[in-house]
């Protein structure tokens, strides 16, 4: 069987489900990667290096329960089921509260390392959810693009797949360049199917000669399968040693229950610990989709987001390396103001945007949108999120954000960053 037809094989059998094919990818040496990360100058330490995760809510996420403007009657006229009693609410300021299950964030909040964008979207909106992730995750409301923005500075950086690594079950678009992706890596490991094994994956990571250009870049692809999910193995010995031990009250994360982002956030803490010279993570939690008896679903939801969120903010301020990670979180829109007869909330628009970690000058951002001047029965965005997406790029990857911004928009620089 010659080797493009192992890979047609391989491909049909699931192997490469995980798999990023790059153009003019190198192929990737575990043994350079950990040069890399652990031999590096001084000023070239991977430990050293801003870095960003990226967390995605899946669904829409309901942000006037999330970020609750406690203090206006509209908000209690329009869902009186649904909101929340002023006495319940952690307050941010006389106006605003996180939600009750937030706790772990409001601390963050009292530390000065929760910043909340208000009011975030893009001119009009769209109440779909795969065209408005689509916006979100390209960063171009404009019209349909065939990248997303950190696909974007992959290609504009020439990074390898390892520079974006993302922990979902599939890789989300906003890995996704014109000529190079981030890498897809199970938090359960690689896992390949009955009768297939690591060494036959890797036979298939050889270039052939006279390959045509697509089959070669088939070969870099399982290249890096193999290579990265040793990368993320190595990770996990190194953040368990010594060194890399957290602090009787710094808890690492939970990967108790059934909770997914907590288990993706403790691989991004393992990487982060190890060295690893990853610039960008993406992790996500779905479930936000919240049309009927939101109540319930909505506060386990957000006890998931705040536990995972809290507990590896706690785990990254005990280490230089942690220190350097921004953390965002968005969803593709929020909800309509008024509930629905099922007590719930059907698909709106404008939501808050979280940014939370040690470099992050903590506090609210923008204008919270009125809940009386609506846009027939919608929140109006006043933050244009590209500028959340723009200040992202230049503070913490240190690009210009008019090359990765979709549609010839300016970012204006949003002050929730500090630097050292």
């Amino acid at each position: 069987m010659d080797a493009v037809t192992r890979r047609r094989f391989l491909l049909a059998s699931g192997v490469a489900g995980g798999s990023a094919v790059v153009a003019g990818a190198a192929k990737l040496s575990l043994g350079g990667l950990l040069r890399t990360a652990s031999e590096a100058s001084p000023g070239e330490d991977h430990r050293k290096t801003p870095k960003l995760v990226i967390v995605t809510l899946y669904g829409g996420n309901d942000g006037l329960n999330t970020v609750v403007p406690y203090a206006s009657p509209a908000y209690y006229a329009a869902r009186p089921e649904l909101a929340y009693e002023p006495e319940r609410v952690l307050r941010l300021d006389d106006a605003l509260g996180l939600n009750p299950m937030l706790k772990g964030l409001s601390s963050l909040w009292g530390e000065q390392r929760l910043a909340v964008v208000l009011g975030a979207g893009y001119p009009k909106p769209d109440r779909s959810h795969f065209r408005s992730m689509d916006i979100w995750q390209s960063a171009s409301p404009s019209g349909p693009t065939s990248s997303g923005w950190v696909g974007r500075w992959l290609d504009g950086t020439r990074a390898a797949p390892e520079a974006a690594v993302s922990f979902e079950p599939m890789l989300p678009p906003l890995l996704a360049g014109e000529t190079r992706t981030g890498a897809c890596v199970s938090i359960g490991g690689l896992k390949l199917p009955p009768g297939v094994t690591a060494d036959m994956v890797g036979v298939l990571g050889h270039r052939e000669p006279n390959e045509s250009e697509m089959q070669a870049r088939a070969a870099d692809a399982y290249a890096n399968l193999i290579n990265i999910n040793e990368l993320i193995r190595h990770a996990e010995a190194v953040s368990a040693t010594p060194e890399a031990t957290i602090q009787p009250d710094t808890p690492a994360t939970s990967t108790g229950g059934s909770n997914v982002l907590s288990a993706q956030l403790l691989r991004v803490a393992q990487c982060v610990e190890a060295g690893v010279p990853t610039r960008v993570y993406s992790v996500s939690l779905g479930g936000f989709d919240t049309h009927a008896s939101e109540r319930v679903g909505h506060e386990f939801l957000l006890r998931q987001l705040d536990e995972a969120l809290s507990s590896f903010a706690r785990r990254l301020s005990g280490t230089e390396a942690g220190r350097q990670v921004t953390t965002v979180v968005y969803s593709e829109f929020g909800r309509r103001v008024r509930a629905n007869a099922s007590d719930g909330t059907d698909h709106g628009t404008a939501g808050p945007v979280l940014v939370l970690g040690s470099k992050v000058a903590g506090g609210l951002y923008g204008e919270q949108p009125s809940l009386t001047d609506l846009d027939d029965g919608d929140l109006k965005a006043t933050t244009d999120f590209r500028d959340v997406v723009g200040t992202l790029l230049a503070s913490v990857l240190q690009a210009d954000p008019a090359r990765y911004v979709g549609g010839g928009y300016q970012p204006k620089m949003l002050p929730f960053l500090v630097r050292d």
